[in-house]
């Protein structure tokens, strides 16, 4: 039987058969709390009469199904998620009337009650297959069709969809009726309902199509912290640049967005009807990082309603392409349309971090990743897909050059709108624009893993000047691919306490060795640096002497990009088990001096906690970690009053508290004995003030329950769930692994928050009974569990405060006994198992330290 299972064969042969024009949703939101009344029906054509498909649904039941006026009898037609259809003519008509089963875990239909006032919120998320949870649908992303939505809820509920929300008509008492016109033609992912009393804040945008309307959305209870008009700015700046890049106009006739809560992603591309995490609503104050990332989520979106809306993937291994250009294109209007002109700076330091990480583990897949089912795409939400794919479109824009690329862009959205696409349709218009050969880029980019260390290396004479130089690009044995790169390479020197950057020398490195002339005859500079600019996507090292001067100098640059990259150098390092975590952890805390780079400061503060808690010498870690909180006090009580690295050192010190600690600072800023020198103490400040008082063993539940008394919202419910979780006791432990990993009942955001306050220990000894009870738990929770759920259990609950020999050998021995277990579950838990491996060889490293 499939189960919810989709093969690409199976799409390919519907894909054949079928070819959809228009679906009738009918939708009644009134049947209960846990089921609704939908049907649909559905209008297509079949290329061989006769021949027999299927439709898609998961839900409670299907009730009737109907197909050119003919009944058929569903007992004996669908099963598991298919709803077999026979007996196809050349046109037909299919109704399906069914049960539908709303959602508590972020997918499908989800439905949520506002502890605040009670009241119901519904929000649709549907990527990857889970159109199929609200109505019975075709569930492929090359079957696109027009969508109309009749929707039956209570009478003060506001609607939203794909298309422009329609006047209810009044059905009964309380309860009213919208029907909504037909969309333009989309793949069922991108189809979206969202359902309840939203407040609303309205504006419009000049397109090249005309004036567009624009709303933002949020619930009654957070409607005084939603900041509408720095949003509608960035929108409007975002559909700008957009249009003007693309030569295209907005393809649909409204854009709203939506902020929705207990939501599992960042956000939705649903087509004019984008759905956010309610994080982004900032009910308190912020990092300046979150600000910018939250613009950057927002571009992203409104990006995909050209890549991904208008022109869509064909199948999910071209996923990558639509998540990766959203990512760039975001990006470079983020750097050159609004505030944030250092937008490529937090690129190198988050987003690349990122994909090094995925790239390096054993689980890593090419950018065009092989999609063989639903299964292989839902796990394919990756460093890989998004950053590595995003950093390696950067790198083809130095290749093929700006303009080059965006008049490819422009053909391509001309020849393909409304239309599904592969990689190949793209390369086809960017080698018409550039003349350049993409087919054997293309293969050695997008079709091979792992990523290449780049080394510099010099010779000098007596006299410092340069006489040899080459770059050394190393790879490893399971990814040997050597691949082309397009870079610069910086000289800086040291001129007045200040790393001045004297020369820059773009080049393209191919092979194991490139020798670079250009630095033949020229002084040794105090630091030479190979991907200044960050074009290209490698790790990189630095030589002996520029590796001096930047641990000697780490905030000497003028500029962040390159100071960045060289932390980067120095974290790729600690990660590969050549610098000891103790070398590391002087050079992190040298650069948070003064750092006023939002997204630098907050990657240098986890990169921070996981050498001291992950990668030092387990027999020193408790000093270490003592050293590095208290010198993060220091650092935050002498930080700019209000400022952002404040908000950030204070956030960190807490995070890093545990029992034994000397807690006068943090309590006395919850208690408010303490000058909190311009601190925002507000409501989020204190949960995590008191979670760290928690943690340490000085506040009790009963506090919890106390603060939890002053903050019942949806948000404080997930905070009290984590606080208690990280109280340190067997007792806190074992009921936040009974709400997260036993109860089925716990809402989504709920699992993860229990998930957090458990992995909180400052004796991870109070982990240990959970190491077989975690393993033994994977396959029923795979197995019974939606997708989502079942992921961050078994990434959130895994007990990586453990992370020694004995972990990575039950994992192992896990793996070595379950070769049959469902290949998602197994290339999950390969990666917290890889992770694991990787803090024992910095461990082993660190150990042989002294700690210089």
């Amino acid at each position: 039987m499939p189960g919810t299972n989709l093969t690409r064969e199976e799409a390919a042969t519907r894909a054949g058969l079928v070819r959809v024009e228009s679906y009738d949703v009918t939708l009644d939101l009134t049947v209960s709390e846990e089921t609704f009344a939908t049907t649909s029906t559905i209008t297509f054509s079949a290329t061989t009469p006769g021949a027999e498909t299927f439709v898609d649904f998961i839900g409670e039941s299907v009730d009737a199904v109907t197909l050119n006026g003919t009944t058929l009898s569903p007992g004996e037609l669908y099963a598991d998620s298919r709803l077999r259809v026979p007996g196809l003519a050349e046109h037909n008509v299919l109704t399906i009337e069914a049960t539908g089963r709303y959602m508590h875990t972020g997918e499908g239909l989800h439905r949520f009650v506002d502890p605040v006032d009670g009241e119901v919120y519904l929000y649709t998320q549907f990527e990857v297959p889970d159109s199929r949870r609200m109505y019975p649908v075709f569930e492929q992303p090359d079957l696109k069709a027009s969508f109309t939505f009749d929707v039956t809820a209570p009478a003060h509920w506001v609607l939203i969809s794909n298309s422009a929300t329609p006047e209810p008509s009044p059905v009964r008492e309380g309860v009213a009726r919208w029907a909504f016109p037909a969309t333009e033609r989309m793949s069922s992912y991108i189809t979206a309902l969202v359902a309840g009393p939203y407040d609303v804040v309205r504006d419009s945008v000049t397109t090249r199509a005309g004036e567009v309307p624009l709303g933002i959305f949020c619930r009654r209870s957070l409607s005084a912290h939603l900041d509408a008009d720095h949003l509608f700015d960035l929108t409007k700046a975002g559909f700008a640049f957009f249009e003007e890049e693309f030569d295209q106009a907005y393809p649909f006739h409204k854009y709203d967005q939506v902020f929705t809560p207990e939501y599992n992603a960042g956000a939705m591309e649903n087509a004019g009807c984008v759905t956010l995490h309610e994080m982004y609503v900032f009910r308190s104050k912020v990092p300046d990082s979150l600000v910018e990332r939250r613009a950057l989520t927002v571009l992203h979106e409104l990006a995909h309603m050209w890549f991904g809306d208008l022109v869509t993937m064909k199948w999910w291994n071209d996923l990558w392409l639509n998540e990766s250009f959203a990512e760039w294109a975001s990006t470079t209007c983020q750097a050159e349309a609004t505030q944030w002109a250092t937008a490529w700076t937090t690129f190198s330091t988050h987003e690349k971090s990122w994909a090094y990480r995925q790239d390096q583990l054993s689980t890593t897949h090419p950018i065009v990743a092989p999609i063989r089912d639903l299964a292989d795409v839902e796990v394919n939400f990756d460093g890989i897909t998004y950053a590595k794919g995003a950093s390696v479109l950067k790198q083809l824009v130095a290749y093929v050059g700006r303009e080059a690329f965006r008049d490819g862009l422009r053909a391509y959205f001309a020849k393909h709108a409304w239309s599904n696409t592969t990689l190949g349709d793209l390369l086809d218009e960017l080698e018409a624009t550039s003349g350049r050969d993409l087919r054997a880029w293309s293969a050695l980019w997008l079709e091979t893993a792992g990523v290449a260390t780049l080394r510099p290396v010099v010779e000098v004479d007596d006299r410092g000047a340069i006489t040899a130089a080459r770059v050394e690009q190393a790879v490893t044995d399971e990814h040997p691919t050597l691949r082309p790169h397009r870079l610069a390479i910086g000289c800086y020197d040291l001129v007045d306490g200040v790393l001045t950057r004297t020369e820059r020398i773009e080049l393209d490195v191919d092979g194991a060795v490139t020798e670079v002339p250009a630095l033949v005859g020229r002084q040794q500079p105090d630091l030479l640096l190979v991907n200044d600019d960050d074009l290209a996507y490698a790790k990189i090292r630095l030589d002996a002497r520029s590796l001096a001067t930047f641990r000697s100098n780490p905030r000497a640059f003028a500029d962040s990009l390159p100071e960045s990259l060289c932390l980067a150098s120095a974290w790729d390092m600690t990660r590969d088990a050549e610098l000891p975590a103790r070398e590391y952890v002087p050079i992190a805390l040298a650069a948070l001096e003064g750092q006023d780079d939002s997204t630098l400061l907050k990657t240098l503060l986890q990169q921070l906690r996981t050498a001291v808690l992950s990668y030092s010498d387990p027999t020193v870690r408790a000093e270490l970690r003592t050293q590095v909180r208290d010198r993060l006090e220091e650092l935050a009580r002498t930080a700019e009053p209000g400022s952002d690295a404040q908000l950030q050192l204070v956030t960190a010190v807490a995070d890093l508290t545990a029992p034994g600690d000397d807690t006068t600072f943090v309590a006395g800023l919850l208690d408010g004995s303490q000058d909190a020198r311009g601190l925002a103490v507000d409501t989020d400040m204190r949960w995590t003030l008191l979670t760290a008082l928690v943690a340490a063993g000085e506040r009790t539940a009963q506090d919890v329950d106390a603060e939890a008394g002053q903050d019942n919202t949806a948000t404080g419910r997930e905070r009290a769930a984590r606080a208690r979780g990280a109280a340190p006791t067997p007792e806190a432990k074992e009921a936040a692994w009974h709400a997260g990993v036993e109860d089925a009942t716990t809402s989504n955001s709920v699992v993860d928050a229990h998930a957090l306050g458990f992995g909180r220990v400052g004796d991870p000894a109070l982990l240990s009974p959970f190491v077989a009870r975690y393993h033994d738990a994977l396959t029923r929770v795979w197995s019974e569990r939606t997708h989502a759920v079942a992921e961050s259990i078994v990434v959130l609950f895994y007990p990586m405060a453990l992370a020694g020999p004995e972990l990575l050998a039950a994992s192992d021995a896990w793996l070595a006994e379950h070769p049959d277990a469902p290949a998602g579950l197994r290339r999950t838990l390969t990666e917290q198992r890889d992770a694991v491996a990787r803090a024992v060889a910095a461990q082993q490293r660190d150990a042989q330290s002294t700690g210089a």
